[in-house]
């Protein structure tokens, strides 16, 4: 089984903190579109016949597809691709000002059964401090009115450790979620990305840095709430109820095959990674001449060791000894995990090392110091 990921590279306006591939401008959405289906039938043999048991439309803001743009893609993945006869996830990642009653009730009239609703957070200083396109209102709005329609699969994201949020507002946005029975979360530090208009501001400082101190009190409280409400931490940004993970998000950090169509796009069948350029006209000129524009990388036994290191961590499962062992770095990876055994931030369960409570908002750290390098 593998996954499909299209990256639709569209927004209304950018988000201060946002360093994702995108334009503010529609004006090549039908070329885009026409590019992505040629990109679509050129890659037809990448996974290798597996069935797709999952299918991602991320961005960017996939919501602005209109839906003959949702039915022609649709139609040149079945074509193309074997898919999973049964249960197959179809998830699409939305705004709240675009998730109006008449658009939901089209995207339920698609095969997408999964929404991922970018809310953010529920407060209109924090949602302006973000530059989002939406308010706190049309945020509550479009979840009530998804589940009416009959979306019972829903994610919601939001973002904490921003110097806009104070604890009492994140225990609401958490408190809000939990009420309206959510299946599953996505949570996210605020992070300063380079070349970000927030990075802008933080420098010529009109708004204030990221304080580490506020956004590990926000985050203890969230794995605390989440815990207190039924919610499994299974991987450090996500949490869901029983039986609600996110399967095309796991399938990443398990290591199956995917296909990433669409400027920007990542793909992984295994043994290399590849990635499309990341500029619109130039892909679409790309697939106009029926060229996959796209940069390749055969991944060295290192690099395999240190993705699964890196992704393993973040998970409730860990990492397993056995694949560790079968990788090559067997004494590298238990001599550098000594220590953070030893200070509680992880723990051995049989052949796994998984992170404790303590080890979680450590997780990207702990994760380089357990990395090969070439000399390895």
């Amino acid at each position: 089984m593998a996954g499909l990921y299209l990256h639709i590279p569209f927004c209304k306006q950018a988000c201060h903190y946002c360093n994702f591939h995108f334009s503010t401008s529609l004006k090549q959405k039908d070329a885009m579109v026409a590019a992505i289906l040629q990109e679509l039938h050129l890659q037809k043999d990448y996974l290798g016949g597996e069935s797709l048991e999952t299918i991602y439309f991320g961005g960017g803001t996939p919501s602005l597809l209109g839906k003959h743009d949702l039915d022609l893609i649709f139609e040149a993945i079945f074509k193309h691709y074997p898919v999973a006869a049964q249960n197959m996830e179809v998830t699409l990642e939305a705004n709240p000002d675009d998730l109006t009653p008449l658009k939901i009730n089209e995207l339920r009239s698609t095969p997408i059964n999964r929404l991922s609703i970018g809310v953010q957070s529920f407060s209109e200083t924090d949602l302006r401090f973000m530059n989002r396109a939406h308010n706190a209102a049309e945020a509550l709005a479009c979840i009530q009115n998804a589940q009416s329609v009959g979306f019972e699969n829903l994610t919601v994201d939001l973002i904490y450790g921003s110097p806009s949020t104070s604890h009492q507002q994140w225990a609401e946005n958490l408190s809000t979620l939990v009420s309206l029975q959510i299946p599953h979360l996505s949570c996210y530090c605020l992070t300063v990305e380079p070349k970000t208009a927030l990075a802008h501001q933080v420098k010529k400082g009109t708004a204030r840095p990221v304080d580490d101190e506020h956004a590990a009190q926000q985050f203890e409280y969230l794995m605390e709430a989440a815990q207190r409400a039924g919610y499994e931490h299974y991987e450090i940004s996500n949490f869901a109820l029983p039986d609600w993970h996110s399967r095309h998000n796991a399938s990443y950090w398990q290591g199956k095959k995917y296909l990433g169509v669409g400027p920007s796009a990542h793909s992984y069948n295994g043994q290399s990674r590849q990635w499309n350029v990341a500029n619109n006209a130039a892909y679409i000129r790309s697939l106009l001449e029926e060229t996959l524009p796209f940069e390749l990388e055969t991944l060295t036994p290192v690099q395999r060791y240190n993705e699964y290191v890196m992704t393993g961590l973040r998970t409730v499962w860990g990492c397993n000894l056995l694949k560790i062992k079968d990788l090559g770095f067997e004494s590298h990876f238990t001599e550098g995990a000594k220590p953070f055994l030893l200070d509680g931030t992880m723990e051995l369960d049989g052949e796994n090392y998984r992170l404790t409570k303590s080890g979680k908002f450590l997780a990207d750290g702990i994760a380089a110091e357990l990395f090969a390098d070439s000399g390895n």
